[in-house]
């Protein structure tokens, strides 16, 4: 297996760990706990990120023989986050989506996807190269490689959440610097630089919702 694909999985585990760990030391009042996202606990906020086996499942199967239209994690944030897009449209739908689940699922069980199920699922297709094209329900076809990209800057974001939350130690480096890098992506690079250099007061950020 090519080294940068081993890097790429040990990153994304390795965030699964650590929800798994700090999941695993809470009590029930912990689960219970507001976030910093309005109207998310704790439960909620494992339940929209635990890793769902079923759908590592489904992506071999939907490999298709095509060029990506999108083949950046930050070519997924633009679409997504775009006027219009599913950032904006969907919101209270996936938060809703993470309370029904949440309230349907034990604690023990989320940890479980983040401790067991979500990395043996993700070991079974790590034989699918990043450049590996699936058919995706809203982007038209997608690289393997920019899904993973996503899955890793919503893994580091939404545990700066839980830490928030109950505290802990901060997400491990490398994690942080993959996801620094694919927010400035998304930005226009001239407007970024601009900005990030106090040559322009423009606001730039946020980039994503």
């Amino acid at each position: 297996m090519p080294h940068h694909i081993d890097h790429d999985l040990a990153l994304l585990t390795g965030l699964w760990e650590s929800w798994a760990e700090r999941g695993a030391a809470l009590d029930p009042q912990g689960w219970g706990r507001p976030t910093r996202l309005p109207g998310w606990s704790v439960q909620d906020l494992y339940a929209h990120v635990a890793p769902d086996p079923a759908q590592f499942a489904q992506l071999r199967g939907a490999v298709v023989d095509a060029p990506a239209a999108v083949d950046s994690g930050a070519g997924i944030l633009r679409a997504y986050n775009r006027p219009g897009g599913l950032a904006h449209t969907a919101a209270e739908r996936i938060a809703e989506s993470a309370r029904q689940t949440a309230g349907a699922t034990e604690p023990a069980a989320l940890v479980a996807r983040f401790a067991t199920e979500g990395p043996a699922a993700l070991a079974a297709i790590a034989d699918l190269p990043p450049a590996t094209v699936i058919a995706h329900p809203m982007l038209g076809a997608v690289t393997i490689g920019a899904l993973r990209e996503v899955a890793v800057m919503e893994a580091t974001v939404h545990l700066l959440d839980l830490i928030a939350a109950i505290g802990g130690p901060p997400p491990a480096t490398a994690a942080l610097h993959a996801t620094r890098t694919l927010l400035a992506e998304v930005a226009d690079p001239v407007a970024f630089i601009e900005a990030a250099t106090g040559r322009t007061d423009t606001p730039v950020l946020p980039v994503v919702r």
